[in-house]
């Protein structure tokens, strides 16, 4: 036994833990979307259908006594695909096509060593079953201890391994680990080896060879539970990632609890209370809801969705436990689990982006999990005092809790002049009516948060975040007026920054997603009003800067955010470098930090401190008295001697200072904690 436990939990650790590293390596690649994580996660399911499909088919075809020789020689093989590292040159393709690439860098980098990964946890099932058929032994248990390792793997990345190792020895260091893990497997499969011969020496047939086959029913059902887990899972993850930020911890968090709920129902039935849960999970529907539909701080929003995410899955994974097959039929069950997990992942990442134009797939996965619970209590209602009421009851709530998701899915396009969808994010043209009589304004909406808005009985006034009054208003009305300019703006937006363009001037307008700027020159008339020459560049902002030639920029604007969030890697040292590159050497860099859940004013005053630099927070504060803006917060970086000398429109900005033991961003290391508001 301690044998098989080692290995089940040293694999299901490398196999968790690999999925933040690499991911954490990518994301820059890709412009930090959240997409990414959802992509990743994928992945990952089709690799665990597929591992686990090698695994009914070798437990079904092959001999026992065949079975440890192939899986070691395999094993073996795969050393041959280490270090898990990926290769740079997939960032070349990474903006034309970003879905197939994202897929294609995880298949060359972590596809072999991941899918033999993925077998253990079954194939040491089986094989320990077999090993000691004569003790009655549960290998269930193993399954729970794998979980253990799993969300133990998670755990320990944002808190031990994020900060204290880079990406790149963090790839090395688990490849080392999995030569570890191919010793100990080759180990096992020996054992096993022994063991059978031992084992079939006292025994001809084993009792559970008699267990009749699950019907497609049954088998339909552990689908279904899985999948609807799955979306879950991804869909409420993507909201996370997105409208707060796609850092590793909110990406780890819902998928440790996941785990959490495999591991109490597999290692202990009893752990999953039935009443419990059912009675919880319409309280987990209302509270999603609410989450959903109302401004939360950051560290509220991320319990709220949580416990919803952990109610949802403990009666997913508590009812598959009940319906769990005699040990006989154990690769088949876990085949039929991979199966939904993959199809749920493959329904969020691929298939919802290209049919939708809105995140229709988080209120489906919430009727397909309230639809499959009716079903499992449907029967057992039968019999049962006030059978015929308590189904009535079933339905009732269905039916209403059903219109309640309709309503709430035609709340994302109805009222709405455009809706568009893509690998990046979901983006909404809206248009209303000012309430304080400005007339007709149209927004351009990510999320829950505008990106932009422009008054058309005033087309030519900077609105929003972007007016006179605000940091980027105040720096960019600091500029030399003399001569003509050259600005840039990462993060077009509705384009509204155009209107400070004067003639003779240049912006560069950099762009990753092809929709907004399709969206940006259809719906708002900023970039073709602007009296200077407006280049769109497509592409991530960052990455572009760091092809192009040093563009000599009097100003630089980043703006760029994904729903809520800004993009972790542009916030980075090595970002911060590559902007300086580019930079006049009295050039301002304007960062846009205004966040409802993050505290981004740390992570701009210890890049500034390392860059040489002194970070201008300019902020405007609710009860402006300007209709036409917003509140906002900017940070302005400037040299130590044009801080002794700020312009008239700067004057008023506060010296942000670092905060001590802070640690800077870089590419390879960011803390969300220290930044929750």
């Amino acid at each position: 036994m301690p044998l098989f436990a080692a290995t089940v939990f040293l694999s299901a650790f490398l196999l968790f833990q690999i999925q933040p590293i690499v991911a954490k390596m990518i994301l820059p690649w890709f412009g930090g979307s959240s997409s990414v994580w959802t992509l990743c996660m994928v992945f990952f399911q089709v690799e665990l259908l597929v591992g686990y499909a090698y695994v009914h088919l070798v437990h079904e075809k092959l001999s026992p006594r065949r079975q440890p020789w192939v899986h070691g020689a395999l094993l073996l093989v795969s050393l041959a695909t280490l270090p898990v590292v990926a290769d740079p040159a997939w960032k070349l393709d990474a903006q034309a096509h970003p879905t197939w690439s994202v897929l294609g860098v995880l298949a060359t980098t972590v596809g072999v060593p991941y899918l033999l990964l993925s077998t253990t946890g079954p194939l040491m099932q089986a094989w320990y079953a077999r090993s000691f058929v004569a003790q009655g032994v549960q290998p269930y248990r193993l399954y729970a201890l794998s979980n253990l390792a799993s969300m133990l793997a998670l755990l320990s990345y944002p808190v031990l391994v994020e900060p204290r190792l880079a990406v790149t020895p963090q790839a090395w260091v688990w490849s080392a680990g999995y030569a570890l893990f191919v010793l100990a497997c080759v180990a096992t499969a020996g054992y096993t080896l022994r063991r059978q011969g031992v084992a079939s020496a006292g025994t001809h047939a084993t009792p559970v060879d008699d267990a009749p086959h699950p019907g497609w029913r049954e088998c339909l059902m552990w689908v279904g539970l899985a999948a609807t887990a799955s979306m879950l899972l991804l869909a409420i993850t993507r909201h996370l990632t997105q409208d707060v930020a796609p850092v590793p911890f909110l990406w780890v968090l819902p998928l440790a609890l996941y785990l959490l709920s495999f591991i109490l129902c597999f290692d202990a039935p009893r752990y999953y209370v039935r009443p419990l849960f059912l009675g919880a999970l319409p309280l987990a529907f209302v509270a999603l809801d609410f989450a959903m539909n109302e401004g939360l701080s950051a560290p509220v929003l991320v319990g709220l969705l949580s416990a919803a995410v952990f109610i949802f899955c403990m009666v997913c994974h508590g009812e598959l436990v009940r319906r769990r097959p005699p040990v006989r039929h154990l690769t088949l069950f876990y085949l039929m689990l991979s199966v939904g997990g993959a199809l749920g992942g493959l329904f969020v990442g691929l298939v919802a982006p290209v049919a939708f134009n809105a995140y229709f797939e988080l209120p489906l996965g919430l009727f397909l999990c309230a639809l499959l619970t009716v079903l499992v209590l449907w029967p057992e209602c039968r019999g049962r005092q006030h059978g015929r009421w308590l189904r009535a009851a079933l339905l009732v709530g269905l039916v209403a809790y059903g219109a309640r998701l309709s309503s709430i899915s035609l709340d994302y396009v109805q009222g709405y002049t455009e809706v568009v969808r893509n690998f990046y994010s979901q983006t909404r043209i809206e248009d209303s009516v000012d309430p304080d009589g400005l007339g007709p304004v149209r927004s351009m909406v990510h999320g829950s948060i505008t990106h932009g808005e422009q008054y058309l009985d005033h087309p030519r006034r900077a609105t929003a975040y972007y007016c006179e009054r605000t940091g980027i208003g105040r720096a960019l009305q600091s500029l030399p007026t003399d001569r003509p300019r050259r600005i840039g703006v990462v993060g077009l937006g509705a384009g509204t920054l155009a209107v400070y363009g004067r003639a003779g001037d240049e912006m560069r307008m950099y762009e990753i997603n092809d929709q907004v700027l399709d969206l940006a020159r259809r719906h708002f008339s900023y970039l073709a009003d602007s009296a200077a020459t407006i280049v769109p560049v497509l592409g991530d902002g960052r990455l572009m800067l760091e092809r192009e030639p040093p563009q000599a920029f009097d100003l630089l604007a980043m703006d760029a955010f994904s729903g809520d969030s800004i993009p972790t890697h542009l916030l980075t040292l090595e970002a911060f470098e590559a902007y300086q590159r580019h930079m006049k050497p009295d050039g301002l860099l304007a960062v846009h930090i205004t966040n409802t859940y993050l505290d981004l004013r740390p992570v701009m005053a210890s890049a500034a401190q390392r860059l040489g630099k002194v970070a201008l927070l300019l902020e405007l504060a609710p009860g402006h008295g300007d209709p036409f803006c917003r509140r906002s917060s900017w940070v302005v970086f400037v040299n130590p001697a044009q801080a002794t000398a700020l312009p008239a429109a700067l004057q008023g900005a506060r010296v942000l200072e670092p905060t001590p033991a802070f640690r800077p961003w870089t590419d390879t290391f960011s803390n969300l904690f220290d930044i929750l508001i």
